[in-house]
């Protein structure tokens, strides 16, 4: 069928417009090439309503990025920011007619022993900011399961977190500074290389988590800390899921270690099945905690967690003070989603509950996965409350992905009950904004809603996330 004047007019205009931008930036910053492009349509979260983008922005400077910001305000085209494509909750999912502006080219850090800091550009591996901050003996403690492979610009969008959350705090804590591009191009520096500052409004704050709704980071100012210990490693295996989660409460009541994670016992076997390292395959779960603790007082923690995982109802306790056995194990709790994930397509689950509800999210997951008839993998990042549940799937079924998408929705609902969030570390995203309002309730749909407003009032920055 042929385009009516209307449309083959409006596709000119666009072209022209396209034409107006790519003149504006160097060669090479805008790519519409059917076959580049296609590989920015997703993100890790594989949105089936994934739409198609115009082209790819790949920016290399603050100029740039807004230049084209400008561009878009003017002509009314959504802007989809995209760091490494890591996100699980749709968060970098393309719209259609988009243009995906990826950070991956911005990649400067610098870092600063005596004031503590790292100043680096949003297109950096959080394992190359740790990297570089080891280097100098420092350390950057925020730290996802896929840290080598997800960007630090994603990390804030969406107020990441990981492994040692339990003792060390998320991403929020260690951003002191950003430089953000506004939705109409104008470039914002909030913060600075200082370790206190409470001067106006915490506009900071409201930036770390906006999962591209609000700016474009194209800088960020880190806080590091000195090099921890090596720490010791304790590995509990447990006969009943329901005792180790308990026992995740003894341990919250008594101390905080530098990790506690949670593994049950399909995750166990997923990961046995792609390592061989010998775990058990008869256990329900697993715990692996750590201090990192100095000197003798390590010993002092591990062997407090010790008696309170014997109490819990531990079926066995290995307790190692060897840095690379330990990371053993801390490997394979980071294995533990690939590992479930060769079983089938996974719906990713990344609800959270204050830590004495814990066995009772759980346990209701498993609930909800008999109930609805799909497999439900459970890991977590136990010593805060943060859980994953993994529904595997196969999308080829189509009552099989009725059912796991019914079991996703519950789940949800399940941690709304229990006080808890729909999403402790990954963002909303597109595939968990209808639960949101259930979440945080009317008014502060209004607030937000209205920030956003402000900032984006033609809606151009990452429309169909969050809100």
């Amino acid at each position: 069928m042929a385009s009516s004047p209307d449309s083959a007019s409006h596709e000119h205009e666009a072209e022209l417009a396209f034409a107006e931008l790519a003149a504006q930036l160097p060669e090479g910053v805008l790519v519409d090439d059917p076959d580049i492009v296609e590989g920015y349509r997703r993100d890790r979260a594989e949105d089936p309503a994934a739409g198609r983008p115009r082209a790819v922005a790949r920016p290399s400077s603050t100029d740039e990025v807004s230049r084209i910001l400008r561009w878009a305000n003017t002509n009314g085209v959504a802007i989809v920011p995209r760091g490494a494509g890591s996100s699980l909750s749709g968060g970098s999912t393309a719209v259609d007619g988009c243009l995906v502006l990826s950070t991956e080219r911005m990649r400067d850090i610098a870092v600063d022993p005596v004031s503590r800091v790292a100043v680096v550009g949003p297109g950096l591996m959080n394992a190359e900011v740790k990297a570089a901050a080891a280097a100098h003996g420092l350390w950057y403690p925020p730290d996802p399961s896929s840290f080598e492979f997800c960007s630090i610009g994603g990390n804030i969008a969406t107020n990441a977190g990981g492994l040692c959350c339990v003792k060390y705090g998320v991403t929020t804590d260690y951003v002191l500074g950003l430089e953000v591009v506004l939705a109409d191009g104008e470039v914002m520096r909030l913060g600075g290389p200082r370790i206190k500052d409470t001067a106006g409004l915490s506009l900071l704050k409201l930036f770390v988590g906006s999962e591209g709704t609000l700016g474009v980071f194209t800088e960020a100012t880190l806080r590091l800390l000195p090099a921890p210990p090596k720490p010791s490693t304790l590995v509990a295996t447990f006969g009943e899921v329901r005792k180790a989660s308990e026992a995740v409460i003894a341990i919250c009541g008594k101390l905080r270690p530098a990790m506690l994670e949670f593994m049950d016992g399909p995750t166990i076997n997923a990961v046995e099945d792609m390592l061989r390292m010998g775990l058990d395959r008869t256990a329900a779960a697993m715990l692996v905690v750590q201090s990192d603790a100095p000197g003798e007082a390590a010993g002092a923690e591990t062997g407090l967690i010790a008696d309170i995982v014997r109490a819990a109802g531990a079926a066995e306790v290995f307790v190692t003070t060897d840095p690379q056995e330990g990371e053993a194990f801390v490997v394979a709790r980071r294995a533990a989603i690939p590992a479930v994930e060769r079983l089938g397509h996974l719906l990713l689950e990344d609800v959270g509950v204050p830590i004495p509800k814990l066995p009772d999210l759980i346990d209701g997951v498993r609930a909800i996965g008999e109930a609805n008839q799909v497999a439900i993998a459970v890991i977590a990042h136990a010593g805060d409350g943060n859980t994953h549940p993994l529904i595997v799937h196969d999308p080829a079924d189509e009552d099989e992905t009725m059912r796991a998408e019914r079991a996703f929705g519950e789940i949800m609902d399940l941690a709304i009950r229990l006080d808890g969030t729909i999403t402790g570390e990954h963002g909303v995203g597109r595939l968990k904004k209808a639960w949101l309002p259930a979440q945080i309730g009317p008014r502060a749909m209004d607030v937000a809603s209205r920030i956003k407003t402000a900032l984006d009032p033609k809606g151009v920055l990452n429309p169909g996330a969050v809100f």
